[in-house]
């Protein structure tokens, strides 16, 4: 791969594959990680959706939740979608399930409602060059608080979707279920830029 770069993708549970598949039309070497040793060989790493709470589960039976968390104090930049952005946040309404806390925000699971109420939107986010951004939100959750220190990059319906605090990116849609690769490319760019 042309890119020297080396991003990891959780790949417990969840659509990581898709992710995977983004990668490598950027041109980048995309990895699966589930061992704390994978962790240790990434420049990035991606948090996929899936169900959090099993992702969660499954991070602390690993031993991933502390690396993970080891990881993030050495500034390596971390994306979230969906339940990545669930996990990625210090707070969860109405749940003590298990998380990294490290964005302070706010979430609400399911906020949408159940897997038939799934839909798509466009979404404008300035920072990004063309059109509005395809958005896939399904069963999904919404940043219900996000304090100074977070960014906020998109929102639809006046809630955040998109956000950044330093080198940790978070949505709460899938942009790995769309052909449009310029969140992955701004990630990247994170990447690059730590």
């Amino acid at each position: 791969m042309a890119s020297g770069l080396r991003i990891g993708v959780l790949a417990l549970q969840g659509d990581f594959a898709e992710h995977l598949r983004a990668l490598t039309r950027l041109g980048v070497e995309g990895c699966r990680v589930r061992k704390v040793e994978e962790l240790r060989q990434v420049d990035g790493l991606i948090l996929p959706g899936g169900e959090s709470t099993t992702i969660g589960t499954l991070m602390e039976r690993f031993g991933l939740m502390e690396a993970l968390r080891e990881l993030a104090r050495q500034g390596k930049p971390l994306y979230g979608t969906c339940a990545g952005l669930i996990l990625m946040a210090k707070e969860i309404e109405g749940s003590q399930q298990p998380r990294l806390g490290l964005m302070d925000i706010t979430v609400r699971r399911n906020a949408y409602g159940r897997q038939v109420e799934s839909f798509e939107a466009d979404v404008e986010v300035p920072r990004l060059e063309g059109p509005p951004l395809r958005a896939v939100f399904i069963r999904a959750p919404q940043v219900v608080r996000a304090s100074p220190g977070v960014e906020v990059l998109a929102q639809w319906e006046g809630l955040p979707v998109l956000v950044q605090q330093g080198p940790w990116l978070a949505s709460t849609f899938h942009p790995e279920l769309t052909d449009d690769l310029r969140i992955h490319r701004y990630f990247l760019s994170l990447v690059r830029a730590a």
